[in-house]
């Protein structure tokens, strides 16, 4: 895969660079995603997976670490890393729907007009990281990645702000602020819930 970028400025100290995942890149994952795998064991399998309940619960941890490396090696998963020099410091996946088990699964996020559409389900940016703009930079690539590669629709999970207008804790935002993606142009297409937007960009 080529090694598309887009630069940030995100401190005096350094610039950021966002570039599509390769099979060689998942010593930066490890280093990224740290002892905890980025959430709880995660090692961004939870929409992955086709495992569910106690079954999934098993796999937190050294297996999902393994299946994500896996996938990685394969040239199976796809993302955008954040790299400020060397250093990984922020990550999103993306890719056809259908590369997310968990989706299909779903009833608030349920669609039946799937043809074309990619999905971004999730972010990571470390916690020195955060509020620089680097969601948003990893966001705009990834976009630019999938147009690239042929994608008609971009469709997303996010986490608005609770009903009192407070923000959630980076924990259970691990999909994105909504205000995020609507200041890129995505659009609400299906609520469920207050706390459960759908959202999509065509492309």
């Amino acid at each position: 895969m080529p090694r598309r970028s887009a630069a940030l400025t995100s401190s005096p100290e350094a610039a950021v660079q966002c570039r599509p995942l390769t099979p060689d890149d998942f010593s930066l994952l490890e280093q990224l995603f740290g002892a905890n795998g980025a959430c709880g064991g995660c090692w961004c399998m939870w929409w992955r997976s086709p495992l569910t309940g106690a079954l999934y619960k098993a796999q937190n941890g050294a297996p999902n670490k393994a299946a994500m490396q896996q996938l990685v090696l394969d040239g199976e998963a796809q993302g955008i890393l954040a790299l400020a020099g060397e250093t990984p410091v922020g990550w999103c996946t993306f890719g056809p729907r259908t590369d997310f088990p968990r989706l299909g699964r779903s009833r608030v996020y349920a669609r039946t007009d799937l043809e074309g559409v990619w999905s971004i389900p999730c972010f990571f940016v470390h916690r020195t990281y955060r509020g620089q703009g680097v969601a948003r930079a990893l966001l705009q690539t990834a976009i630019d990645e999938m147009r690239r590669q042929g994608a008609s629709w971009a469709e997303a999970y996010p986490v608005p702000l609770t009903k009192s207008g407070e923000r959630l804790p980076a924990t259970f935002a691990f999909t994105g602020p909504l205000s995020l993606f609507e200041s890129l142009g995505f659009a609400v297409i299906q609520r469920s819930s207050h706390s459960r937007p759908l959202v999509r960009l065509q492309l």
